[in-house]
């Protein structure tokens, strides 16, 4: 860690390798559904209701932005007096902040569980990742991407020629609809395949080992988007064999705009910096005719130029830690108890539709999507969120074309307000979606199915309409 060792401030700034300054509060149960939440910051807000009264927030927009963990606050708490600027100052506060900067690299690594000669490289999000990385492509470079992709997938790519698959109905149809498509590639040269680990739309897990093997197989490369995938179960670079992975600070309980590109070297060192500038240089000298001659670094520093957020990366390393004593096993069947409890919920109600690629067995996360017959989806989150203070998503969720296939022909009622208008000759199209996770009680989501039934049976309570293209409560 430090050069200065046994101090107040190197006990607080060394959590990342040493643990925190905070447990991580779990209930001690034979059965690991029983577990009690992790604290989340916020558990406690209040939010008013149109009908009067207040109640408690229950935030199930997780697929969106997780709240803080409350240990990875606690732990950016502590360090926060002692922040001091990255690889850039001979002071203590510097030094201290550089070394948990680093640390925080090893952290995220073993989090990920990478190979020996893996980068983890530090961005802004899982967008900035992918962005990056479609930087780094070679230049005749074929990439492959499923049309049911995030839209941090789907459009990055440039400056590569793109193949979009269409959407499987099977994973086992994934699987057969790459090997295909990299089959037929022509030239037959370099290739790169993303996909997702888990979809932000249905929750559904995808094949990532199974399509890893494939496109090496045909001699392609893969990166995973493991946006919603790394909150809700263990990503192992090693096992799953991709060749990147990508996620964000915000969807893993450490919402300060740090996010994640981890893999192979090779082609990270072999392009051009991703922003230019200092951290990211060697050395910069003056030629003769004037110019200027660059030395780039070859480590991650290569792509982090600028003054690092030393402090959203620490808050990932934090909630790497935070997650992984928890243990895996016990997060993920807690889960699958509150994915139970709404999926049966929903299922009580036979104007919900839910929307799913493979099918109501696939595994999933928790993120639910679904249409109500009778009602827009942004009206009916809307009223959710203004007569029961629960908060979801309604929308195309930035996966256009996924949402567009699986709602098909399904009409929207445009109800008291509706979605943001249509192009001429489109339907306006939007969904429902619901998402929580390690921070979630129980009673957020029985108040969601209790909710949802009630709006269904007795309709809303409230008037709204259409301002700014969302739907809100008419206070007029």
């Amino acid at each position: 860690m430090s050069a200065y060792p046994n101090t107040a401030v190197e006990t607080a700034a060394a959590t990342v390798a040493t643990g925190s300054a905070t447990e991580c509060v779990t209930t001690e149960s034979a059965d690991p559904c029983c577990a009690a939440p992790l604290p989340v910051l916020g558990r406690d807000v209040t939010v008013p209701l149109v009908t009067g009264g207040e109640v408690t927030y229950a935030a199930l927009d997780y697929a969106a932005s997780a709240p803080a963990l409350q240990r990875v606050w606690d732990d950016v708490a502590a360090y926060a007096p002692y922040y001091g600027s990255v690889h850039r100052g001979a002071g203590y506060l510097s030094q201290l902040s550089t070394d948990l900067f680093e640390n925080s690299r090893v952290t995220v690594a073993e989090f990920l569980d990478c190979r020996p000669g893996d980068q983890v490289v530090f961005t802004r999000s899982t967008t900035d990742s992918l962005n990056l990385l479609a930087s780094a492509v070679p230049a005749d470079c074929q990439v492959f991407v499923f049309e049911t992709e995030h839209h941090a997938s789907l459009l990055p790519w440039k400056d590569a020629r793109v193949t979009y698959l269409n959407a499987p109905r099977t994973p086992a149809q994934a699987v057969e609809t790459l090997e295909r498509a990299l089959a037929d590639r022509d030239p037959y040269g370099p290739a790169l395949v993303c996909v997702t680990g888990a979809s932000n739309v249905t929750g559904e897990l995808w094949p990532v080992k199974e399509l890893a093997a494939a496109a090496h197989a045909h001699g392609a490369r893969i990166v995973l988007d493991a946006a919603q995938l790394a909150p809700h179960h263990p990503v192992s670079v090693r096992e799953l064999d991709v060749d990147w992975v990508a996620f964000s600070g915000h969807k893993l309980y450490a919402p300060f705009g740090s996010g994640v590109l981890a893999g192979r070297s090779d082609w990270l060192q072999d392009a051009d910096p991703y922003l230019a500038g200092g951290g990211a240089s060697r050395k910069v000298a003056r030629r003769a005719d004037g110019g200027v001659d660059v030395e780039w670094h070859t480590t991650a520093a290569r792509h982090e130029a600028g003054s690092p957020n030393v402090i959203g990366v620490y808050s990932i390393a934090s909630a790497c830690k935070a997650l992984t004593e928890a243990g895996f096993d016990q997060l993920v069947a807690r889960e699958q108890h509150l994915i139970e409890t709404v999926r049966a919920g929903l299922a009580e109600v036979p104007e919900v539709r839910v929307l799913s690629l493979f099918g109501d067995d696939a595994p999933r996360v928790g993120v639910i999507s679904f249409v109500v017959e009778g009602w827009n989806s942004s009206h009916f989150a809307a009223a959710l969120s203004a007569e029961y203070g629960i908060g979801v998503r309604d929308g195309l969720f930035c996966a256009h074309p996924l949402v567009r296939t699986l709602l098909g022909s399904d009409p929207q009622d445009p109800g008291e307000c509706g979605a943001p208008e249509a192009e001429p000759g489109e339907r306006s199209l939007n969904a429902i979606r619901v998402s929580f996770g390690a921070g979630t009680p129980d009673e957020h989501v029985e108040r969601f199915v209790g909710a949802v039934k009630e709006l269904v049976r007795d309709g809303a309570q409230w008037k709204y309409r259409t301002e700014d293209g969302r739907c809100v409560p008419d206070r007029g």
